[in-house]
């Protein structure tokens, strides 16, 4: 078994954190430290969160986590910021809303960078959500920045994808992207003292009834995390859907769908990297001028690599 891995069997966190910059920075021993990892599965509660910029999911995380850890659980969370365009880190590390649980020994908190990923997810996540759950964290929660197909990214790592909504923030139209209600395991309204929130609620519920099964309906929530009120409900709610999907046939093909997603994003992942080298090794990428057919390159390229594969 990998050293690092011994030293997560043993609860140090310092070997969490480097694990998880091993997974992040694509290291040389990354799949064989993955493999050992893997062999360690817990079956942690893994939670996402995601919504527009504004929504106050940083904050619901943070009341969150305090309920969770009422209950004598440990929660680790994967908090996925944009990238800084000159140090590549990510830009909202300080995770601030967050910060009264940085002394917490059942706390653990860590931001990814996107760093361009397709989706705005970090393609290092679901390995940093393994690597937690095989250190022994009870909850898993992975926040994301809320931007672009995030919200439809998201459900390829976690078992129950949580979608934060405001009243008057323009939401309502996000809700019919497609893509957002075959995704949101559970809908909250944040914010759910300001103005509005009776129509948002009411348009939310005939959507739901729309893709409801006979054996689950998808629930809202309504939280106002100044006030420390529906977190309550919003983590039995969770449970809930966690309970379904281990106790039901529908919740069983539904993890399978998520495996199957997972395995085609590794392959793909694999056949980047291996394209990517073949370029670089045979210098291809020097002949590229600034109004070079991109299309007909990546045909000429793709070509040469899977011939180049033949040959071997």
């Amino acid at each position: 078994m990998h050293e690092i891995v011994e030293r997560i069997k043993n609860k140090d966190v310092r070997a969490l954190a480097r694990a998880i910059t091993m997974v992040e920075n694509d290291h040389p021993e990354k799949l064989e430290l993955l493999s050992d990892i893997f062999s360690l599965k817990k079956h942690a509660l893994y939670v996402g969160l995601t919504g527009s910029p504004g929504a106050g999911k940083s904050s619901l995380v943070n009341r969150l986590i305090s309920h969770i850890r009422q209950e004598g659980k440990t929660v680790a969370v994967i908090a996925v910021d944009p990238t800084s365009p000159f140090s590549g880190g990510a830009l909202l590390g300080d995770r601030v809303r967050m910060n009264e649980h940085f002394t917490d020994d059942g706390v653990f908190i860590r931001s990814m960078a996107t760093r361009g990923s397709l989706g705005g997810l970090a393609r290092a996540t679901k390995d940093a959500v393994r690597i937690c759950d095989a250190y022994g964290y009870d909850v898993v929660i992975v926040e994301t920045v809320g931007v672009g197909q995030s919200e439809l990214d998201i459900m390829k790592i976690v078992d129950t994808t949580a979608v934060v909504m405001t009243p008057n923030s323009g939401d309502v139209l996000q809700i019919f992207k497609a893509g957002i209600m075959e995704i949101a395991d559970l809908f909250v309204i944040n914010k759910a003292d300001l103005h509005g929130v009776g129509k948002l609620k009411a348009l939310l519920k005939e959507l739901v009834m729309m893709t409801a099964t006979e054996k689950h309906m998808t629930s809202i929530v309504k939280t106002i995390t100044t006030e420390n009120k529906g977190i309550d409900k919003l983590w039995a709610k969770i449970k809930e859907h966690h309970d379904y999907l281990y106790r039901t046939e529908e919740g069983r093909k539904q993890r399978i769908q998520q495996q199957e997603l997972e395995i085609y994003e590794l392959i793909r992942e694999e056949i980047w990297r291996d394209v990517r080298n073949y370029l670089e090794s045979n210098n291809e990428l020097a002949t590229i001028e600034a109004d070079s057919d991109p299309y007909k390159l990546a045909s000429k390229w793709y070509e040469q690599w899977k011939k180049e594969g033949e040959r071997k």
